[in-house]
C-alpha cells in the first residue's frame, strides 16, 4: 500500500478536529444543528489554515443521515462517499485550471438537477479569485438565487481579488493563522499517534517555521521524519534538513552587529552558508529574531506574542536589555530590503555580506537611520573616555592659541596686550562660512534668504532634496518660513517629523553665528492675518495695501 502524506492522513473529519478556527467552527456547527445553513459561503485566509478541510466537513454535515451536534457522523453511507471523494453531492472545482465562462456554464447546467440521494449538492470552488471576469458574471445570478438543494462554498487566499458583487452574496469567514503553540501541540499528538520518538524543541521549531499554516507544518514534519527515519526526531536534525541555522547563532550575530564587529559577523555568515543554509531563509529568521528583541525592548513582550518557549523567552529578554531600539529598527529595515533583493538576485551571499558590513559601518549610508547609527556609535565610544581625556584636545588648542599669541607679540613688540588678547580669541573662535556684517547679525532672516543656496550645499541626501522643495521667505528679522504646496504634503510631513527646522537653526548658528528660527508650513496653514511679511511691507510703504 502506498504511503499517505500526513496532511492527507490527518485531514479533519469533523468540526471538532479543526484546529485554530474555533469561532468559525462554532458558527457552522450551530447552523447545521439548527438547519439554518446559508446557500453561499466565502472562506478567506492564507494557505494551510483549513479552508478546504472545513468546506468538506460542512458538505458532509449537511448531507449526513445522523448528524451529532452539527458534526457529521462519518459512519453513514453519505459521509463515507464524500470522504472518499466518490459522491456526486460534493463537487470540488479548481478555479485555477477551470476558470473560464464555459466551466461555470457547465456548473450552472448541473445545478438544475437535484441530487439523486442526500439533501444538498455542494460545490466547493477552490482559489475562486482565479476565475475570469466573464466566469464571475456568469456565476452571479445562480449564486444569488440557487435552488434550495444547492450550496456554494468559495475558497480563496486573495479575497481582495474577488468582486464585491460576489462577496455580497456570500457569508464571509476569515480563517486566521494558527498559533505556533497550537500547531506544536497538534504535531506532538500526531507524532504519538504515529509512535514517533521526538524532542519537544524539534516540533516547536517546525511549528514556528510553518508560519501559521497547519498543512505546511505537517509537510515539514513528513520531510523531517523521512530524513531521520527510524531514529529520534532531534532539534539539530530538524535544522539540518530544513536548511536553517541554530537560534544560538542569531544571538551571537546580533551581539556582533551591535558591537560593529564586522570580522566576527562575516565569520558567522561564512559558517552559516558553509553548512548549506539557504540565505533567504536565514535572513528571514534573523529578522524574526530582531523583531522579538524589538517587541521585548519596547513593550516588554510576552511569551505568547513572541511564540517561543520559556527558555527562549528568557534568553530574548536578556539580550533585549543589551541592544538599542534604534539599532533594531535600523537593522530590521535594512534586512527587509535585503530579503526582497535576495528573491531576484543570483549573488545572494555577496548581497548578504554587503548588508552586514553596512550594518557594522553606518557611515557608509546617507539615510537618516544611518546617521542615527553613526551618532550611536560615537556615543558608545565616548562612554569609556574620561573627562580628562575629553578635555585634553581643548587644553592643547588653548596652548596652541597662547603660543600663537606669544609669537605675534615677539614679532611685533609694539602691539599692546589688548591686541594680543584679541588675536588669541580670533584664533580660538570657530571658523564661520562667511563674515557676517553687523546689520545681518540683527536681521538673520535676510542673511538666510541671501545665503540659502550656500546653506543647502552643506546638506546631503534626502534632507537636501526635501528642503529644496520649500519656498523660503522671512517672517521677521529672526524667523524664516519654509512653505510647502498642498501637493507636497509628504515632503512637509517628512521635514516636520525629522525636525529639520531645528537642524537648520543649528547649522546657521554654526556657519554664521546668528540665531534664526525656522517655521515649516503647508499651503492651507498659511493665513493672511498671520503673515508677518505684510506687516513689514506696510511699515515701509505708506499707501494702503490690499491683499488678493
Amino acid at each position: 500500500m502506498s504511503y499517505t502524506a500526513l496532511y492527507r492522513k490527518f485531514r479533519p473529519a469533523s468540526f471538532d478536529e479543526v484546529k485554530g478556527q474555533d469561532p468559525i467552527v462554532r458558527t457552522l456547527k450551530n447552523q447545521v444543528a439548527s438547519g439554518h445553513t446559508g446557500h453561499a459561503y466565502l472562506f478567506c485566509g492564507t494557505r494551510g489554515t483549513g479552508k478546504t478541510s472545513v468546506a468538506k466537513v460542512l458538505a458532509k454535515a449537511v448531507n449526513c443521515e445522523q448528524p451529532v451536534d452539527g458534526n457529521p457522523c462519518n459512519t453513514c453511507a453519505m459521509c463515507r462517499e464524500i470522504a472518499a471523494g466518490a459522491s456526486m453531492n460534493a463537487i470540488e472545482i479548481d478555479a485555477a485550471s477551470n476558470n473560464g465562462v464555459d466551466n461555470i456554464r457547465q456548473v450552472i447546467e448541473e445545478v438544475a438537477y437535484p441530487p439523486a440521494k442526500g439533501r444538498y449538492k455542494v460545490y466547493i470552488i477552490d482559489e475562486v479569485h482565479m476565475l475570469s471576469t466573464g466566469a464571475f458574471n456568469a456565476l452571479l445570478k445562480t449564486l444569488e438565487e440557487p435552488p434550495a438543494y444547492v450550496m456554494f462554498i468559495l475558497a480563496t487566499t486573495e479575497a481582495h481579488k474577488v468582486p464585491v458583487t460576489i462577496m455580497s452574496r456570500c457569508q464571509r469567514y476569515d480563517f486566521r493563522r494558527i498559533a505556533a503553540d497550537e500547531i506544536a501541540a497538534h504535531l506532538k499528538y500526531l507524532a504519538r499517534q504515529e509512535q514517533l520518538s521526538f524532542e519537544d524543541k524539534a516540533l516547536e521549531y517546525i511549528a514556528r517555521q510553518a508560519d501559521g499554516a497547519m498543512r505546511d507544518a505537517l509537510s515539514l514534519l513528513d520531510q523531517c521524519i523521512a530524513f531521520n527515519f527510524g531514529g529520534t526526531l532531534a532539534y539539530d536534525k530538524v535544522l539540518e534538513v530544513l536548511g536553517t541555522a541554530d537560534t544560538g547563532r542569531f544571538y551571537a550575530l546580533t551581539d556582533a552587529l551591535f558591537a560593529a564587529d564586522a570580522a566576527k559577523v562575516l565569520n558567522l555568515i561564512d559558517e552559516t552558508f558553509s553548512e548549506g543554509k539557504e540565505p533567504g531563509a536565514f535572513v528571514s529568521d534573523l529578522i524574526w529574531h530582531l523583531r522579538n528583541l524589538l517587541l521585548t525592548r519596547v513593550s516588554g513582550g510576552t511569551q505568547d506574542i513572541l511564540g517561543v518557549s520559556a527558555e527562549d523567552f528568557a534568553d530574548i529578554r536578556e539580550q533585549a536589555e543589551r541592544v538599542d531600539t534604534s539599532f533594531l529598527m535600523h537593522a530590521i529595515n535594512m534586512l527587509s530590503e535585503l530579503s526582497a533583493t535576495l528573491r531576484v538576485t543570483t549573488q545572494k551571499r555577496v548581497m548578504t555580506e554587503v548588508c552586514m558590513i553596512r550594518l557594522c559601518h553606518p557611515e557608509m549610508g546617507e539615510d537618516i537611520e544611518s546617521l542615527e547609527e553613526r551618532v550611536r556609535h560615537l556615543e558608545q565610544r565616548l562612554e569609556g573616555v574620561s573627562a580628562a581625556e575629553l578635555s585634553l584636545p581643548r587644553q592643547t588648542a588653548a596652548q596652541n592659541v597662547m603660543a600663537q599669541a606669544a609669537r605675534a607679540a615677539t614679532q611685533a613688540p609694539q602691539t599692546d596686550a589688548k591686541t594680543t588678547d584679541e588675536t588669541a580669541l580670533a584664533a580660538e573662535a570657530p571658523k564661520q562660512e562667511k563674515a557676517v556684517q553687523p546689520q545681518e547679525a540683527s536681521d538673520g532672516a535676510a542673511l538666510v534668504e541671501r545665503e540659502w543656496g550656500r546653506i543647502l550645499s552643506g546638506i546631503r541626501g534626502m534632507e537636501k532634496n526635501m528642503l529644496e522643495e520649500a519656498k523660503v521667505s522671512a517672517d521677521d528679522a529672526s524667523h524664516i518660513r519654509l512653505s510647502y504646496a498642498k501637493t507636497a504634503e509628504f515632503t512637509y510631513n517628512y521635514v516636520v517629523q525629522f525636525h529639520l527646522a531645528d537642524k537648520l537653526t543649528a547649522l546657521v548658528k554654526k556657519k554664521y553665528g546668528v540665531e534664526v528660527g525656522f517655521r515649516v508650513v503647508l499651503a492651507d496653514q498659511i493665513s493672511p492675518e498671520k503673515d508677518h511679511r505684510m506687516e513689514r511691507l506696510q511699515s515701509i510703504v505708506t499707501i494702503p495695501i490690499e491683499e488678493e
